[in-house]
């Protein structure tokens, strides 16, 4: 049985590229478009992880997403998606941090 990650009920979805750009993830939807479009980006749905590579992909409060961002991983749960792009304190609200710390740093 396959997952399919975009189809689900509109008034609690968004576009993925959308939803880190509220979250301030990333300055602009251009970014995390591109970002999403390279296969940087998973997506942990019901107990199966998908590799995203469509920005479009719809993502839900319950999602949880594994990324790199500069030398940093994150490895988040999405709590509700947002109306606005707000401000920092308002983007909080929008995910918390999972099991595995957020503040880990690469070295090269």
């Amino acid at each position: 049985m396959s997952l399919d990650i975009n189809t689900t009920r509109q008034d609690t979805t968004l576009r993925l590229d959308i939803w880190l750009w509220r979250a301030r993830f990333y300055k602009s939807r251009a970014i995390s478009a591109r970002t999403i479009r390279l296969g940087r980006i998973r997506l942990l749905r019901g107990g199966q992880t998908i590799c995203v590579s469509k920005s479009h992909t719809l993502i839900r409060p319950g999602d949880r997403l594994v990324f790199m961002r500069a030398n940093e991983l994150f490895q988040i749960e999405i709590l509700s998606i947002g109306t606005r792009r707000g401000p920092a304190s308002e983007a909080e609200t929008l995910f918390c941090a999972g099991h595995s710390p957020t503040d880990i740093t690469l070295r090269a």
